[in-house]
């Protein structure tokens, strides 16, 4: 039986619940807006199930090699590829995977609202639900089951997620290898509250008005480079674009204040990973390659030959330079380590269920004026060209300080 002592322990992905054969399972909200198993005990056989496929339980620290190879994607489509967080890649496999009669589960808005969910998709026309990240933890409902149903019928499913909640299927499936599984996981810095992203809603709509008809997290607004928190009004003139410097959900985030617990002590921190792909961000593609431009590349680090595969099928829609692995994920922290916890974490989410929501983002994130020079400066070398390369100095410059004060 599940029993929890301590909230790091779980990190929602839901398998517990869906692999209970009883149903007593079910997964409900706690104060900071995250769910956690909670077990109906009368209704509970002891039949071990949910220990047996829960992934943080059963994680080792090992991370035993095998062979990988590495990639730089941007897909041929320049319309997806804008609207991707970064190469478009995931667009690519997933056409794939629905062009052999499969369908493709990922995280995406539910209909009507700004929760995000796991959800499935067999149509390509659809895939768009599933592009641009989403900085807040999904909802997984009984996807697990919908997974298994599907493989069962011996169709194509692709699954992306998170490395938790990747584990957490291959958990579920309890060890089983599927032929017509594609697994995908995301390098993740951390999953955001789905309540804070609630009350940053509830706050933007006083603040600008108007009706919200999309939300993105990593607009390419102004480019790859200096992505923004975007909010497409109705009334195109009420439209929002933020960068990371000023926009507060974005701040929460990147001060590691509002993340699960379990994501400041990640067990799936490590580079060999049970997915078929691993993806993320390459934003410095210039000291992999002058072949492509910056306006989006997807790192791709093969992780089987069924990922292999892939990289072969899809090569027609993409351009793609091959790396060594080692080079690909090399420097990249979010592979290898865990955010550490902001002390104030405990009074943010305190402050968040207290206050007014204008007001709790206000005290926590003012716009202070070296908040507003921080982003008149970035819009500046932006407009100007010269962003990536004011941010590589900076860094540098940056990085050298930080040596000679340790």
């Amino acid at each position: 039986m599940i029993e929890l002592q301590d909230k790091k322990e779980c990190c929602g992905c839901s398998a517990c619940a869906n692999v209970c054969p009883k149903q007593c399972i079910t997964m409900e909200e706690d104060q900071e807006g995250f769910l956690y198993p909670h077990v109906d005990k009368k209704a509970c056989v002891d039949c071990g199930l949910c220990e047996k496929v829960c992934p943080i339980i059963n994680a080792t620290s090992k991370d035993s090699p095998h062979e990988q190879a590495g990639y730089l994607l941007q897909h041929k489509n320049e319309r997806i590829r804008k609207e991707s967080t970064s190469g478009g890649a995931f667009t690519a496999i997933a056409t794939w995977v629905i062009l052999q009669g499969g369908i493709v589960f990922g995280a995406g808005y539910r209909n009507g609202t700004f929760i995000v969910e796991h959800q499935a998709v067999d149509k390509v026309e659809s895939l768009s639900v599933f592009r641009n990240s989403k900085y807040v933890q999904s909802v997984m409902g009984d996807t697990y089951k919908q997974v298994l149903e599907h493989l069962k019928q011996g169709r194509w499913v692709c699954f992306s997620g998170t490395p938790c909640q990747t584990e957490g299927l291959k958990g579920f499936l309890r060890g089983k290898e599927y032929e017509k599984l594609i697994v995908v996981d995301v390098v993740c810095r951390g999953v955001p509250s789905p309540s804070v992203l609630v009350r940053y809603i509830e706050a933007q709509k006083a603040c600008i008005g108007g009706h919200f008809e999309n939300i993105l997290f990593r607009d390419k607004y102004y480019g790859y480079h200096y992505s923004s928190f975007s909010i497409y009004n109705k009334d195109k003139k009420k439209d929002y674009h933020k960068g990371v410097d000023s926009n507060a959900y974005l701040r929460a985030f990147f001060d590691n204040l509002s993340d699960r617990p379990s994501c400041y002590d990640c067990r799936f921190k490590k580079r060999y990973r049970q997915s078929d792909l691993t993806i993320w961000d390459c934003f410095p593609i210039e000291q992999f390659t002058k072949e492509m431009d910056g306006k989006g590349t997807t790192r791709v680090l093969v992780q089987s030959s069924k990922g292999q595969m892939i990289m072969e099928q899809i090569a027609k829609d993409v351009r793609v330079i091959s790396v060594h692995p080692d080079k690909l994920v090399e420097g990249v922290r979010e592979m290898f380590h865990s955010v550490p916890m902001n002390p104030k974490r405990e009074l943010f989410f305190k402050d968040c269920n207290q206050m007014e929501p204008v007001a709790f983002f206000r005290k926590w994130f003012p716009l202070t004026l070296k908040v507003r020079l921080n982003s008149y400066v970035r819009l500046m070398c932006h407009n100007l060209g010269i962003y990536t390369f004011a941010k590589r100095l900076f860094m540098k410059f940056y990085i050298r300080k930080d040596e000679r004060v340790k």
